[in-house]
């Protein structure tokens, strides 16, 4: 089960990734195509560390939540056609991807239990944490803090001086996020698990 995590995880930031490259493309940006990251291939997005090793110190440690991420794709805001919001849309792209395969697993799950149950009823635990991986990548990747897509999200409403200094952080952004990863991801599990109940009506 625990590899089963992994992989799903593995696989749902890839898709999360590819569909940031996606919508870079369709707004004008070939950039993730020439870098060879506008693809579901895992090996062109996977991250050694947020990809394979931090998942799986959190699964031997029992730390009792799992969370990783694969290589951001790469885009120039610059070739954008829409220059206020492109980044915003971009970066939201991610985490809609993730929302998506929540959804569709929840809705499958919600009216067809029954019939997973007669297939083998391990698949009702499987199809839960596909739906809560997902979520948990959408809600994760969403926390404001650079370089996260939630920092992105917010950029364009934020006045100049702000935002200037805002993104400054994003230097240390990688400290940032493993801090809020082991003393501060509490915060997020509330709507993680209220969204997961909202979806397969628990």
């Amino acid at each position: 089960m625990q590899v089963f995590i992994i992989i799903v995880l593995i696989m749902s930031a890839v898709f999360h990734e590819y569909m940031h490259g996606w919508m870079a493309d369709r707004l004008g940006d070939k950039t993730p195509g020439l870098m060879g990251r506008l693809t579901l291939n895992p090996i062109a997005h996977i991250d050694l560390f947020g990809s394979i090793l931090l998942p799986a110190l959190l699964v031997v440690t029992g730390a009792g939540f799992v969370i990783g991420w694969a290589k951001p794709v790469p885009f120039n805001p610059h070739n954008l056609s829409d220059q206020k919001f492109g980044s915003a849309k971009v970066a939201v792209a991610g985490p809609l991807a993730n929302l998506t395969i929540a959804l569709v697993f929840g809705l499958i799950l919600r009216f067809f239990a029954l019939q997973l149950i007669m297939i083998n009823p391990a698949l009702i635990e499987l199809f839960e944490i596909i739906i809560f991986i997902n979520l948990l990548l959408m809600v994760f990747n969403l926390v404001p803090i650079p370089p996260l897509d939630g920092s992105k999200v917010i950029d364009p409403f934020l006045p100049p001086t702000w935002r200037e200094k805002y993104l400054s952080i994003e230097h240390y952004g990688m400290f940032l996020v493993l801090i809020f990863v082991f003393f501060a991801f509490p915060i997020i599990l509330p709507v993680i698990n209220f969204l997961f109940s909202l979806i397969i009506g628990g």
